[in-house]
């Protein structure tokens, strides 16, 4: 084994590309898009090194375009996933002994060749697989990806690194072992950084993984897959299956051996996880570490000297970007009475101005949402909006499934500040606003944080100096991503660490080595130099 304190490269957040016309990363991203829409893959289970077409299997489909096909996957049985634990386990020993810096190697390889040659594959995948638009797909899918590889890269060595007080008689050594055990990582479909980086990150800390990606984040999955091999990730460290969610988890919690759960999803799916690992505590060989990042319910409030113009840019942007389908979407705001007819006027101005279709069209804003279920639970919100009486729809309420998954960007305005819409997560381009009494801007502070069960990202816009540190206060426990002056979305590696409480999860904070931490377990090595040989202390000697 090499010997050294090896330094790693500097982590750098990407650069977002600008996909102009006639850029080259806008040719190759369309040219990859092509390619992908015509081909037809076939995702197989991923176990130790067995690639496992079961034969059963399901159609992927571009939530823009759901009548195409553009590969299947297939479905795992539960002797499946009990053979993903066994080679899971069977991996760590070597894993897990493998210097630090040959793991590092190999995701700094990733993050390179998602910055160069797979750049335009993952983007395209995930424009087809979950109707990102190229913007939204490259601040994801490339950039949010390599960050966080280049970036726990770094905070792995920070951990590392931190070590307790010494003298010159005692040596005291922490080391940051792997869990003991496997460690399961569910992701969603929203964002490929995430899906990557859930199994990435407890691996890289020298523990073996099974990963469940989303249905409906197949398509991209694959490319990660791909890159992983090509970086040289070994095989049994990171096993991938597909099929029944209930099947998939049901089997993994009876494994003693479970170590840890790394969850991005709904907050009724993990809490229904923390429920079965709690009923079987006495089970496991260790207490797995939980760490889940699940709902939001985000809010923006405006203050009467807010900028109308960056308040508005802030709401749209927040809550329409990739369809209002991110768990730090602006869903419910708070507008005070003296701007609103200004506010009203340029939302207006703003959502008639979107385009809606495919992403193929680097013209439109607006894509489709997920999946039919998705639109059904949309459609029927704003169907229910339009027949109650405490609500006028400002602007958009239409929808249409015949071709692809499309809800028009709506903005609903109610007079009752616990309105359904006011409270619920919605997952999709819904925004409901709430406009407050000028004189009543303390009362809407704590109407804020008490109207949600959710604390995830939360915005304010204001110019006055006073009113922003009061807001900051009487939020403080409403929002684990809190944003002045900006949209409530878009936190950066290494930048704004993100998590939230309450039921938005457990906030550990993703892109930072507070997440890391979780996915070690410290022992603390004291050597004694001059070992004593006589029990008596001093004080006896009277």
């Amino acid at each position: 084994m090499l010997k050294g304190f090896f330094n790693v490269p500097k982590a750098i957040n990407e650069p977002v590309k600008s996909y102009a016309p006639n850029s080259p990363e806008k040719k190759a991203v369309l040219t990859a898009y092509q390619q992908m829409w015509k081909a037809q893959i076939d995702v197989p289970l991923y176990i130790g090194s067995e690639e496992i077409r079961t034969g059963n299997t399901r159609n992927i489909t571009p939530p823009h375009d759901h009548k195409h096909i553009v590969g299947v996957y297939h479905l795992a049985e539960k002797s499946h996933i009990e053979k993903a634990i066994a080679n899971a386990l069977d991996s760590k020993t070597k894993w897990a002994s493998m210097a630090w810096e040959q793991r590092a190697a190999i995701f700094l390889k990733a993050a390179e060749l998602i910055a160069g040659p797979y750049r335009a594959q993952i983007n395209a995948a995930t424009m087809i697989g979950q109707s990102k638009n190229i913007y939204q797909a490259e601040i994801d899918a490339a950039c949010e990806f390599i960050d966080f590889l280049r970036y726990n890269v770094e905070f792995m060595t920070q951990i590392y690194s931190d070590q307790p007080k010494s003298t010159s008689d005692v040596w005291n050594r922490l080391e940051y072992r792997p869990l003991e055990g496997f460690v399961y990582a569910i992701t969603p479909f929203n964002f490929t950084a995430i899906a990557a980086n859930l199994p990435a990150s407890a691996a890289m800390m020298g523990n073996v993984v099974i990963w469940k990606p989303s249905d409906s984040q197949v398509f991209s999955a694959k490319i990660i897959i791909d890159i992983f091999k090509e970086a040289g990730l070994p095989d049994g460290v990171i096993n991938v299956v597909f099929g029944d969610a209930l099947i998939i988890t049901d089997t993994i919690i009876e494994s003693r051996d479970l170590a840890g759960v790394h969850f991005t999803g709904s907050t009724h799916v993990f809490k229904d996880i923390w429920a079965k690992i709690g009923s079987n505590i006495h089970h496991y060989k260790t207490y797995p570490r939980i760490v889940g990042e699940t709902g939001g319910k985000d809010f923006v409030v405006a203050h009467p000297s807010a900028n109308v113009k960056q308040v508005v840019t802030g709401l749209i942007r927040g809550a329409f970007e990739f369809q209002g389908q991110k768990c730090s979407a602006a869903s419910r705001a708070y507008i005070p009475k003296s701007l609103w007819t200004e506010v009203k006027q340029q939302l207006i101005t703003d959502v008639k101005s979107m385009k809606m279709g495919s992403p193929e069209d680097f013209g439109n804003f607006i894509t489709a949402v997920i999946h039919e279920g998705s639109f059904d639970k949309l459609a029927k919100y704003i169907d229910q909006a339009k027949k109650d009486s405490d609500i006028e729809i400002i602007v958009g309420g239409n929808y249409d499934k015949s071709v692809g998954y499309f809800i028009e960007p709506t903005i609903i305005v109610t007079t009752n500040p616990n309105y359904v819409t006011m409270e619920t997560e919605l997952f999709g381009p819904i925004l409901t606003l709430f406009v407050y009494e000028d004189d009543q801007w303390e009362a809407t502070l704590k109407l804020i944080d008490n109207t949600s069960e959710y604390a995830l990202t939360g915005a304010i816009f204001s110019k006055d100096r006073y009113a922003i540190e009061e807001a900051t206060v009487a939020l403080q426990n409403a929002a684990g991503n809190l944003y002045i002056n900006d949209k409530p979305t878009g936190a950066i590696v290494g930048m704004q660490p993100f998590g939230g409480a309450r039921a938005s999860g457990t906030n550990d904070k993703a892109g930072s080595a507070m997440n890391l931490l979780r996915w070690v377990s410290p022992r603390n090595i004291k050597e004694v130099f001059v070992t004593p040989e006589d029990y008596r202390y001093p004080f006896l000697g009277e």
